[in-house]
């Protein structure tokens, strides 16, 4: 079929009539079908099951160096879990603060102390007039949250292929001392599935902000979260390329287990330069005594190291890959060549991206959800939950059975369809 801004007004009302009939089809299946959020499927969790059985109440939990997990104490992580979580995002041991089970909370409690103590030494940010974020977009949802909750003003900043168009990062960071941070999810993006590309990392390294208090929040949530053994995303390690820059206290980087464990009982970590994690240090002695060890441990003893965890990735990547593969493949099917929208294609991650013509993507979402799928809400992937295009749609193929998924993503297909047949025949009157 060729593009929709080809046809003409009576093509348009005759395939508005067989998209009708299509949809009221759909609707008589009663379907209930949510593809709302990046939830690991029952699959991927059932990977898992066998943590629960690493530790029993004859294990020695004892660990390498003497510390029994059963009591208090370590407030910055047991060595062993710090080692596994510092292979796993490629930094020293030595640099890691493990905490509990989410990283979104480490991210929290980083933008709540900068707001009350001020970051190594500076003044507090509420006692600032005015303070402002940089928000690559289309973002993580969850990240705009917490920004938005503090009342810190949020600056978008259009991503691309490479990541964050890296000419107004450096030219707003250089020039607006009001500017305190960036959010940044530097490997298989959320939404878009995008990496940042060498000379992206190299161009942050090298930022020279206005605001000593600066930081980059680098949020490495899927660093080993590839779908294909043989073609992989691979950054530049940013706090190596921060020190090389001369810039070492530049950076915080944040990752846990949270899509490689169980989402809701995995282990979290901040790495960062010493000045900064003795900076976090502070506020931690105050906060706990130290976060849960039998946890560590626990995920230390299952992996055993490195290579146990990639296997174990690897068998994420086989429940993953057909779900990420048959929504490409649908989305090509109904919707290439028509010019009515566009998505991107992932190596890795949990997300496809998709951009309907501009003013679409609201109805879009409203109307899978009255056929019975749930989207993310058109809006979410942007600050204040406002898409100035009103086009993107976050897609998460990850939590629904095949099957479902793929009458999920016809149905999706079938909706860009009708609601770009109704915008086309609005301007066409």
């Amino acid at each position: 079929m060729k593009p929709y801004s080809e046809l003409t007004r009576e093509e348009l009302l005759e395939l508005k009539k067989d998209l009708s009939a299509q949809y009221h089809a759909f609707q008589g299946k009663d379907l209930k079908l949510d593809m709302s959020r990046g939830k690991p499927s029952v699959e991927q969790l059932d990977l898992s099951m066998g943590m629960m059985d690493v530790l029993n109440s004859d294990c020695d939990l004892t660990c390498e160096d003497g510390t029994d997990c059963r009591n208090y104490g370590v407030l910055d992580g047991i060595r062993e879990a710090k080692e596994l979580l510092g292979d796993m995002i490629e930094v020293p041991a030595d640099n890691i603060i493990i905490y509990g089970n989410s990283s979104l909370n480490v991210m929290y409690d980083t933008i709540s102390r900068s707001m009350t103590h001020g970051v190594m030494g500076n003044t507090p940010w509420c006692k600032l007039d005015k303070v402002k974020f940089l928000c690559p977009v289309p973002g993580y949802d969850r990240h705009f949250a917490i920004t938005e909750y503090f009342g810190i003003e949020m600056v978008n900043v259009p991503m691309t292929e490479e990541g964050p168009d890296m000419d107004i990062v450096e030219e707003l960071v250089s020039k607006d001392e009001s500017i305190k941070g960036i959010w940044c999810v530097p490997k298989y993006s959320n939404p878009t599935g995008n990496s940042y590309s060498d000379q992206t990392v190299r161009r942050f390294a090298r930022l020279k902000p206005a605001a000593a208090d600066f930081r980059i929040y680098w949020d490495n949530a899927y660093s080993v979260h590839h779908l294909y053994d043989d073609d992989q995303d691979n950054l530049i390690e940013i706090l190596a390329e921060c020190k090389r820059a001369g810039n070492p206290d530049l950076a915080y980087k944040f990752s846990s287990t949270s899509k490689i464990s169980f989402p809701g009982s995995g282990i979290a970590a901040v790495a960062t330069s010493h000045n900064n994690l003795e900076d976090i240090k502070k506020q931690l002695r105050m906060q706990t005594i130290g976060h849960d060890k039998v946890n560590q441990l626990r995920h230390v003893r299952y992996f055993k190291n490195i290579h146990g965890m990639v296997e174990h990735m690897r068998k994420h990547a086989e429940i993953l890959r057909p779900k990420f593969e048959a929504v490409e493949a649908i989305l090509e099917r109904e919707l290439g060549g028509l010019g009515i929208g566009s998505w991107t294609s992932p190596k890795g991650g949990y997300f496809i991206s998709f951009d309907s013509m501009d003013g679409c993507a609201k109805d879009i979402v409203a109307k899978c959800k009255k056929a019975g799928v749930v989207m993310t809400g058109a809006g979410a992937t942007y600050p204040y939950g406002k898409d100035p295009h009103d086009s993107n749609i976050r897609i998460a193929p990850s939590y629904p059975p095949l099957q479902d998924l793929i009458t999920a993503t016809e149905l999706f297909a079938l909706c860009v369809k009708i609601v770009t047949v109704n915008k086309l025949l609005g301007a066409t009157k």
